[in-house]
């Protein structure tokens, strides 16, 4: 008798499931690129069309880059309901992702049984240098609002020298930039107003030898270096400056040359897509002939590269100051996060006593090279991998602030 009920349920589960055509439409919609190193969102979209609740579990596959295997989501949908469910993917490598079927498995009440719908084969997007934070950092350049992203205010030392025009004084000026002798045939006070030197050569330099191979929280050292690039690229645009890139290990590649035009953005952005490291060693000699015998003007370049010990810098530093004798350099390279979290641990073993030593002596090291810099006037930027663009941006501020370039 038990067998007759459960074969009965079977088949009551089976027409109640199987009896609407189409009793769920589903789709996904993904982005039409997605943003390196950032949070993209994914909806997935889906309608009951039976006459009763059914509980639905949703399997996307997503792309292969990923390594996901156990994503599922699980939602109660009414009859003739929809819902949007979202969820977030975070890429940390560039190319092509490609997406394969929304799978979404129908129960209805009786549970026996499940109805699996198929849905959007074989999507695919590319994933680029994070736009999401090259907008996000451009919105808050310009409504002074970096400070709360960790950016320090710039106190303006003087002003820059280009003049802009010649207005009448309203309280709150700068008397010191009071023009007396307009004054004097208006017959009120006349101010001279100056405006930050525009139209100065901004060059990313990116070191794509195996140095900046190293990853952390997933992504490469050469890729936070790009997101960076993007976002410190449309800034500089964005300030009236020409933005340029090229990379180099054994040679001079990807380069973009510094321009102030409406496709130059576009232009970086393609660019940088394709870049990627090598295992080759970086070779700063032949950096510095392709920077004297390319960039004829001087520019402000900041080199993303990476030094881990004093010694290697010192190889490096005779063509770093050549190289800082007819352009104002500024060297960008990071900290490791992971040694830097072995000093804060509590050691009990010897084992443990020998690797906090070790990862002081590095640490360490990495203040020395900074002091090494700054005493050949070098300029320097130590920073975690995770605040380079934060830090990049910062120091670019300071150097038009302080009109250095």
């Amino acid at each position: 008798m038990t067998v007759y009920i459960i074969v009965a349920l079977f088949i009551i589960d089976f027409i109640i499931l199987y009896k609407v055509k189409n009793g769920i439409n589903g789709s996904r919609t993904i982005p039409d690129k997605l943003s390196n190193g950032d949070d993209n969102p994914i909806d997935i979209r889906i309608t009951n069309n039976y006459p009763h609740e059914v509980e639905l579990k949703v399997i996307d596959e997503i792309p292969v880059q990923f390594q996901k295997r156990d994503f599922e989501l699980k939602v109660t949908l009414q009859a003739s309901e929809s819902s949007t469910t979202t969820y977030t993917l975070r890429p940390v490598e560039r190319g092509e992702y490609h997406f394969g079927v929304l799978n979404i498995f129908v129960t209805a009440f009786i549970g026996f049984i499940q109805r699996r719908y198929r849905f959007n084969a074989d999507a695919m997007t590319p994933t680029y240098p994070s736009f999401l934070q090259m907008r996000k950092y451009e919105l808050m350049a310009f409504t002074n609002k970096l400070r709360d992203y960790g950016l320090k205010k710039i106190r303006r030392i003087g002003h820059t020298m280009e003049f802009e025009q010649i207005k009448d004084y309203v309280p709150g000026d700068d008397v010191r930039n009071i023009n007396w002798k307009a004054s004097a045939k208006r017959s009120q006070l006349m101010l001279n107003q100056y405006q930050d030197e525009k139209s100065q050569p901004v060059y990313s330099v990116i070191d794509k030898g195996r140095v900046m191979k190293m990853p952390f929280e997933g992504m490469k050292l050469v890729d936070y270096a790009i997101n960076a690039t993007l976002v410190i690229s449309n800034i500089a645009l964005k300030k009236g400056d020409k933005a340029g890139m090229f990379s180099f290990s054994d040679k001079l590649a990807n380069q973009v040359v510094a321009q102030k035009r409406a496709s130059q953005m576009n232009l970086i952005l393609e660019t940088l897509y394709n870049l990627d490291t090598d295992f080759k060693e970086s070779d700063f000699s032949r950096l510095y002939i392709d920077v004297k015998h390319k960039i004829t003007n001087r520019s402000l370049l900041l080199l993303y590269t990476n030094f881990e010990t004093l010694d290697a810098l010192h190889r490096q530093l005779p063509y770093l100051q050549a190289i800082a004798k007819n352009h104002l350099l500024v060297v960008v390279f990071f900290e490791n996060t992971e040694l830097k979290q072995m000093l804060f641990k509590e050691v009990e073993t010897t084992q443990e006593i020998f690797e906090k030593t070790i990862a002081e002596k590095f640490v360490y090291e990495k203040k020395l090279i900074v002091n090494e810099l700054n005493r050949h006037g070098i300029q320097t930027i130590l920073t975690e991998p995770q605040h380079l663009t934060v830090n990049t941006i910062n120091k670019y501020l300071e150097i038009k602030a302080r009109g250095l370039l």
